[in-house]
């Protein structure tokens, strides 16, 4: 029920996954009065979606303290409760993201030896794609949470985007290692300390994303955030300045009409539903969100990142990759 277009973008989207996902079956949480007849119209759904009743809704101006009290008849608590009873391997909510975060928590618990979760994203880079995380879910992140970030995000690499030896590198303002406050240091230091378990390639900086430097890139949630959604803005920009050169002349619009191959593969590329989904990393059970603005496309390509991390097993990945980690001296700084 969340997300600003509200539930018709959901089963637009399942329309979608059912094709690509023979062998899945999807249970929709929400108001079955509003649910049932926008299923309802779509027979391919009959045999593949089953509706829950969940009278309650989380708005985007709750506090997750609030819903945690008063949240149980909600559809976003119904989702994460389906996935703690093992109804469902996946859970995916284009609702309210600190509520999601809250209520995952709570219902499904961290992995063993993860001080807390995270929340990552995948980003078009020139080489391809690089995972970035934390993109919002802390704040503020110790020494111990950004190594903790550093395992998941590889783990989610390998089994994700298929990398048998991810690089991994910490956002910092400069790549000298005397840069960078206290927590990113030492963080550097206890992940050298990994050796060979880790392909740590040090301190990377901002632009280095989009060059695809590395395949992870580690950060706390306050930059992430504020670096996401300044790409996401970027792109815009770009979109949209490329649009108005091509119609300011006619010979712009012939030229765009030459182009049009390589502008739709420009546009294909900067399009951020091709990614949609934040991925909450760390929990006992596996939730994306979905960017609440999205259409049917982005929501249908969250729930393509969910099935793919529940078949990929990351969490065993994670669980053992920390251990590992552990069991390394810190190198000194």
């Amino acid at each position: 029920m969340g997300g600003d277009a509200g539930p018709g973008i959901v089963v637009n989207a399942l329309l979608k996954n059912i094709q690509r996902h023979t062998n899945v079956q999807f249970l929709v949480h929400g108001d079955e009065a509003v649910l049932a007849p926008l299923v309802a119209r779509h027979p391919r759904l009959k045999d593949r979606c089953r509706v829950l009743h969940a009278p309650g809704r989380v708005s985007m101006d709750d506090k997750p303290s609030h819903v945690l009290r008063r949240g149980k008849d909600t559809s976003m608590w119904h989702a994460i409760d389906s996935v703690k009873k093992g109804d469902a391997q996946v859970a995916v909510s284009a609702g309210n993201t600190g509520a999601l975060m809250a209520v995952s928590m709570f219902g499904l618990g961290i992995i063993d030896g993860i001080s807390r979760p995270a929340i990552a994203t995948i980003w078009p880079t020139l080489k391809g794609q690089t995972v970035v995380l934390d993109c919002g879910a802390n704040v503020v992140a110790t020494d111990e949470q950004l190594v903790d970030f550093a395992v998941m995000g590889e783990a989610f690499a390998r089994a994700i985007l298929g990398l048998e030896q991810p690089s991994v590198g910490l956002l910092n303002v400069g790549s000298e290692e005397q840069k960078g406050n206290d927590a990113v240091k030492s963080a550097a230091a206890i992940l050298r300390g990994a050796g060979a378990g880790m392909n740590f390639h040090g301190f990377v900086e901002g632009d280095d994303i989009t060059k695809g430097t590395v395949d992870v890139v580690v950060t706390d949630g306050f930059t992430g955030n504020i670096a996401l959604k300044t790409a996401e803005g970027t792109a815009k920009l770009v979109g949209t300045y490329l649009r108005q050169a091509l119609k300011r002349s006619l010979l712009g619009t012939i030229g765009a009409a030459i182009a049009s191959g390589a502008l739709n593969t420009l546009r294909r590329k900067l399009d951020p539903r091709a990614s949609n989904g934040g991925i909450f990393l760390g929990l006992n059970g596996v939730v994306v969100k979905s960017h609440g603005g999205t259409d049917a496309a982005g929501f249908a390509s969250a729930v393509d990142m969910a099935i793919d991390m529940a078949k990929a097993d990351i969490n065993a990945r994670i669980t053992t990759d920390r251990s590992r980690i552990a069991a390394a001296p810190a190198e000194a700084s």
